[in-house]
């Protein structure tokens, strides 16, 4: 709630926190109300569905994966729904979120499904060979999406913006757009929390207690594809936020992921909202929330590569 306050607080026009409640309370006549409703608060309200989607999707990969490297950006699941988003304004003429939806989607999936299939060409994949054939297949991705918008100025225009990874919604329709995909992806991964648990153990011992790792792999993959196409839809490629946040849970609760997905449920948005506010405020204009989680997250990634390195999955 205190994060959502200061959202709605921090900018060029500082508001007074009883003119905030004023406005929300339906103080339509109040002069800054322009700037709450149809600025402040669907940004933060896009920052919270897309704070709990790569949060609880960065949690679902590294259960999942066995993988502490493993986030959604960093295994190129976010290049994937950003590639195929350009892939649906350059050839199908696709310019609202709603459209943006259905491409993030099919890309999330894909690339994911890429990754894996790269990784686990041996039985025993490294940590870091997950990571890196998801750096890499990013890397590719990213770049076919970039010479793809330079082509047609009209695509770049349109790809731009949304691109860079900003939570600078100035329309609540784009969040009643992805709130059901998020909500949908949330509840999935919560109703998987007791299952992750058992396939921690490996899928070998998972089977012998009647557990249908299949079942439960490719359940998880939905719930990632809906909280990663949603979120990249509409907020752009943030990537890191789902690095850091399950590991900070799990130093809070252990490794049980009954209390690490309600933490991280309610902890990255919070990381999101605060990295968007010090975006806001840090330099003249305004720095994009990508650029302040990447100076965030990368010092974490590194950190967590010296650890875990040389550790198989």
């Amino acid at each position: 709630m205190l994060c959502c306050l200061l959202s709605l607080f921090v900018g060029a026009k500082n508001i007074p926190f009883t003119d905030i409640i004023n406005i929300l309370s339906g103080d339509n006549a109040h002069p800054d109300s322009t700037i709450i409703l149809d600025a402040r608060l669907p940004r933060t309200l896009a920052g919270l569905l897309a704070g709990a989607a790569l949060g609880v999707s960065g949690a679902l990969i590294q259960a999942l994966t066995r993988n502490p490297l493993a986030d959604p950006g960093i295994l190129g699941i976010n290049a994937g729904a950003s590639f195929a988003v350009v892939i649906g304004i350059a050839f199908f003429g696709a310019t609202l979120p709603e459209q943006y939806l259905w491409f993030a989607f099919g890309g999330a999936l894909l690339s994911s499904l890429g990754v894996w299939l790269i990784a686990f060409q041996t039985r025993k994949p490294s940590p870091v060979r997950l990571t890196l054939a998801g750096v890499a297949l990013g890397a590719v991705l990213a770049g076919m999406a970039s010479g793809l918008s330079l082509l047609d100025p009209l695509v770049y225009d349109h790809v731009r913006f949304w691109e860079a990874g900003t939570l600078d919604i100035r329309s609540m329709h784009i969040i009643k757009v992805i709130a059901a995909p998020v909500l949908a992806g949330l509840a999935l991964a919560l109703l998987l929390a007791r299952s992750l648990n058992v396939l921690d153990m490996g899928n070998d011992i998972a089977q012998a207690l009647g557990t249908r790792t299949t079942t439960i792999q490719i359940l998880g993959l939905i719930a990632i594809t809906l909280l990663c196409g949603s979120a990249t839809a509409a907020v752009g490629p943030i990537a890191f936020i789902g690095l850091m946040v399950p590991h900070i849970a799990r130093r809070l609760v252990g490794p049980d992921q009954k209390k690490i997905l309600p933490w991280v449920l309610l902890l990255t948005p919070c990381l999101l909202l605060v990295s968007d506010m010090v975006g806001r405020v840090i330099v003249p204009g305004e720095l994009r929330v990508s650029i302040v989680t990447a100076f965030i997250g990368s010092p974490v990634l590194i950190a967590l590569v010296r650890r875990h390195g040389g550790k198989s999955g």
